[in-house]
Parts: C-alpha cells; structure tokens; sequence
C-alpha cells in the first residue's frame, strides 16, 4: 500500500512538536534533584513552553492567513532545534526555563497551522479523519518525547537526551519540506488588520468559545495527570527511575489507534454525545490512577490518554470545519485555550500536590472536567457539522 505522503508529512509535524513539548517531562524528578529544588518549581520549565505557546498562537494564525501554509510550518520546525540544543546547555532552572519558554514560541506554527493546513487542503467530511492521523502522530511524539528522554536519561543524562531531540526534530523539519506539498486552496487574508478582524469574530461565536474552553480542559487535565502521576511514581513505596517513568507514557500510543476512529464514531453518535460519554470515562480513568497498583495506575492512564486525544481531536476538527474564513487565526485562538490551560494544569495542581498530595491534584482535574462535560452539553445541542 503506497504512503499517502500528505498525511505522513501532516502526522511527522504532529510527531515533532509533542515529541518537543513533552521533552522534560519524564525527567521532572531527576531535574528536581540535580537542581535541589520540589515539584511545583521544577514543573514551572513546563508552564513556561506552554505558556510562550498561548502567547503566541493567535498571532501565528494572523501571520499564516497572510503568508501561506507550508512556508510557516517548515520554517517553525527549523527553528526549534535552537532552542532544544541551549536547553541541553542550560547551567540552572532559569537557563532552562528561558530556552523552553523561546522553544514554546516556536511551536504554534506547527500546533496550528498544521491544522488550518488540513481544513484547507481536505474536503470537510475528511477533515476529522484526517486530524485523527496528526492526533496520532502526536501521541506517538507525546510517547516518544518522554520515552527518548526518560531512557537516555538514565544511559547519557538529561543533556545528552536534549541533543538526541534536537536531532530528530532537524530530520523531521526535513520530512515536512520534502513531503508537504503547497497549499493549493489556502485563501490568502487581505493583510493582518483583516485577519485581526477575523480574529474578533471569532470570539463572538458561540460554538468556537465553547470548544476553545473544551481545549483549556484538555491539556489542563493532561499536563496535571502526567506530571504529577511522575512525581507519585517517583516517591515511596514506587521509586520509579526516569526510564520507568518514561515507560509508563506507552499508554499515549493508544491514541495512534483511537484517534483516526473519530470521524467514523463522529456519524454514528453525533459530537455532542460522543463527547459526553468520552468525558465520562475519562473521569473513571482520572480516578482509577489512584488505586495502588502500579498496573492499575496504568490502566486509568491509558484511559486518560485515549480520552484526551479524542476529545482534542473532536475539538480540533470542529474549529477547522466551522471556521469558513481566518482558519489560522481560530485555530491559533483554540491552541491559546489549549496551552493557557496547558500552563494551568502544571501550575495549580503543584499547589495541590504541595498541600494534599496526588489525591488533590485528581480532584482539582475531576474539577475541571466537569466543567468542559457542562460546556459541552449545553452549547452542542445544536451542532450539525
């Protein structure tokens, strides 16, 4: 069977910008200690990414309606080599929370251009279909970005980790330029103020300031999960090295499967009540992590995982498909929700763990889950895309 090479190279930009998001998280507690410093303060190099990513993004958007597609992707993923190499040089937490912090700004090209890229290129009812291939390629970099760096970690330290990401972000910069092919219905913005203006209609709908705030759940609920299950792993009685801790972010892979099934599951129940029933199991798999046994602990992640990635990819779809101009700009606007909640999910729950442990972390998540499980019944009532 040939390789359709559009969605490979969609799925390789998916692939390089979690497998460099993620880097440090499998390593947060070695961080920790080489650092001398606790949980909340180290997770602080995750806000920072993120939150230089929700910075960012809208104006990114802005810039691709202006200048094109493939251009701003490829350039993006050039650009973040640089970063990870200074990361890996970083003498202090400061150091390294400044090179991630300039690595987040070069990562919404990539989040959110990728998708304009597909609502553009592909006929609407493919659209979620073919999200679901560069959600799948996200959680294998998602995986693969805590993998690499948990194994090397213990092999060549955190450093020698960085630099091996760097590398394979340059081969799949590489990919993309090869593979990508140009834009061929991408609708050139009439300039930036038309863009701007395109912008402020969009937070006037409804719809995409419902799943914008769906998108602030999200991650919000993944980074406070998996950041703070490693800090919980790593401490008594588990004692989990950075490769086990590393090993244990194999449950992400089950997104590769889950996520190319969603415009099938899209038909067959309708997105508001798939949303529903997926937010309901992502709640049991949220609690179930708190049982004791470490297979147990992995099974209520892998739920999370599939979970999460569904809802991202019914998400990401759905802005794609209904912003009929300013594509960028609204998915730019949805990857701000997206990684603002990101920068909240490893702050928040830093304090709860420094007040009741991974216990409160998981009910301030249940918390918020909720709230995009409301959201998403009262303002999807109407949906018909």
């Amino acid at each position: 069977m040939l390789i359709d090479a559009r969605k490979f190279a969609v799925a390789t930009a998916g692939f390089c910008a979690f497998l460099n998001l993620y880097s440090p998280q499998a390593l947060l507690p070695a961080l920790a200690r080489e650092f001398g410093t606790n949980a909340a303060t180290i997770s602080t190099i995750m806000t920072a990414s993120t939150l230089a990513i929700a910075l960012t993004a809208p104006f990114t958007g802005a810039i691709a309606d202006v200048l094109g597609r493939k251009r701003v992707i490829t350039a993006a993923m050039l650009a973040v080599v640089l970063p990870m190499v200074g990361a890996a040089l970083a003498q202090d937490v400061q150091a390294l929370i400044v090179w991630l912090f300039i690595q987040g700004l070069m990562l919404p090209p990539v989040f959110a251009v990728t998708v304009a890229y597909i609502g553009d290129e592909w006929p609407a009812k493919e659209v979620a279909g073919v999200a679901g291939i560069y959600i799948a390629g996200s959680s294998i970099g998602g995986f693969a970005g805590r993998l690499v760096p948990g194994v090397l970690g213990d092999l060549v330290g955190w450093r020698g980790a960085f630099l091996v990401l760097a590398a394979l972000s340059l081969a799949g910069a590489a990919i993309v330029a090869l593979m990508l092919p140009r834009e061929k219905h991408f609708v050139r913005s009439e300039g930036l103020a038309t863009s701007a203006r395109q912008m402020l209609r969009h937070v006037k709908n409804p719809q995409l300031l419902a799943t914008f705030a769906i998108g602030f759940g999200v991650l919000f609920n993944f980074i406070g999960i998996f950041t703070y299950v490693s800090f919980h792993l790593a401490g008594p009685p588990y004692f989990f090295s950075s490769t086990l801790l590393g090993a244990i972010f194999a449950c992400y892979l089950v997104g590769t499967v889950v996520s190319p099934m969603t415009g099938w599951a899209i038909a067959q129940l309708g997105r508001r009540r798939l949303l529903l029933v997926i937010m309901a199991v992502w709640v049991l798999g949220v609690l179930v992590t708190l049982a004791p046994p470490v297979g147990i602990i992995v099974l209520g992640l892998t739920l999370c995982a599939a979970c999460g990635m569904l809802v991202q990819t019914i998400s990401t779809g759905y802005v794609a498909a209904i912003a009929k101009e300013g594509r960028s700009s609204a998915v730019g606007l949805y990857v701000t929700a997206f990684y603002v909640g990101g920068s909240m999910g490893a702050f928040l729950p830093g304090l709860a763990w420094e007040r009741g442990g991974y216990p409160a972390c998981v009910t301030m998540v249940i918390a918020v889950q909720a709230a995009m499980a409301l959201i998403a019944a009262l303002a999807y009532r109407r949906v018909t895309v």
